[in-house]
C-alpha cells in the first residue's frame, strides 16, 4: 500500500487518521507542524500527503507550495484538509497544485475513497485504461484526470477538472454560481465571490476550440451545451 504523511496538529484527529489508514494497510508518518512535514516529505518520499491548512508554525498553503516548488517532491500528491470557512486558503491551495481537498468534518469513508482515487492517478502516471468521454473536439478521462482538445493534451488543475466535469455531467442545465460554489469548491453559496467567474474564464481559455461548450447565462450562471453542434451555432 502507500506511505502517507499526515500533517495535522489536532492530536485526536491525527490518531483517528493514523488508525484508519493503517487499518487498510497504509504506512503512516505523522507531523504536527509544517516544518516537520517538509522534512518528512524530503527524507521519506511518501506516496501522498494529507495536509491540514491550519498549522501552528506556518500555513498549510506554504507547505503545499514548498512541496510543489521542489523538483524532488513536486510529484507527491497533496490532499488538503480544510474547515468550512477557509474558502480563500482552499482556492490558493489549488492554485499551488494541491490534488484534492476534503472539508472538515468529514467521514473517514469519504476520505479513504478520495485518497484511493488520488493514489490511483499518481501510480498510473495518467495511463489508466478506461472509457474516454468524447464531446465534439473535447475528450477527458475521469480517473486519469486528463483532458484533450483536438487531440492535444490540456493541462488543467484539479479544481479546473472538477469544474469541467461537474458542468459536463449537468449539460444542458443551467448551474448557478451558488450551486457551483457549493458543489465544486465546497463553499457557502451565500458568500459573494468572483471565484467562479475567474475560474470559468481561465478554464475556457485553456479549452481553446472547446471553450464555447461552456455558455454564460447572464444573471444566473453557466451551462454546458447539450450538443457540440449547439455551440457551433453561436
Amino acid at each position: 500500500m502507500a506511505r502517507i504523511v499526515v500533517v495535522e496538529d489536532e492530536t485526536d484527529l491525527q490518531e483517528v487518521l493514523r488508525y484508519n489508514l493503517e487499518q487498510v494497510g497504509h504506512e503512516v508518518l505523522q507531523a504536527l507542524r509544517g516544518t516537520e512535514a517538509l522534512n518528512l516529505v524530503r527524507e521519506k518520499r511518501p506516496n501522498l500527503v494529507l495536509l491540514d491548512l491550519m498549522l501552528p508554525d506556518m500555513p498549510g498553503t506554504e507547505v503545499c507550495k514548498a512541496i510543489k516548488d521542489n523538483s524532488a517532491t513536486r510529484g507527491v500528491p497533496v490532499i488538503m484538509l480544510t474547515a468550512k470557512g477557509e474558502e480563500i486558503d482552499r482556492v490558493v491551495g489549488f492554485e499551488l497544485g494541491a490534488d484534492d481537498y476534503v472539508i472538515k468534518p468529514f467521514s473517514v469513508r469519504e476520505l479513504l475513497l478520495r485518497i484511493n482515487a488520488v493514489l490511483r492517478r499518481a501510480e498510473s502516471g495518467g495511463d489508466i485504461k478506461e472509457d474516454i468521454v468524447e464531446f465534439g473536439c473535447l475528450k477527458f478521462a475521469r480517473d486519469a484526470h486528463r483532458v484533450w482538445v483536438d487531440e492535444a493534451l490540456v493541462d488543467l488543475t484539479a479544481l479546473e477538472f472538477r469544474l469541467l466535469t461537474t458542468l459536463y455531467d449537468r449539460k444542458n442545465r443551467v448551474q448557478s454560481r451558488g450551486t457551483l460554489l457549493e458543489d465544486v469548491w465546497g463553499m457557502d453559496s451565500s458568500i459573494t465571490t468572483r471565484t467562479v467567474d475567474t475560474h470559468v474564464k481561465r478554464l475556457r481559455e485553456k479549452l481553446a476550440n472547446a471553450r464555447d461548450y461552456i455558455e454564460t447565462v447572464r444573471g444566473v450562471g453557466y451551462r454546458f451545451v447539450g450538443t457540440p453542434d449547439e455551440a457551433a451555432m453561436h
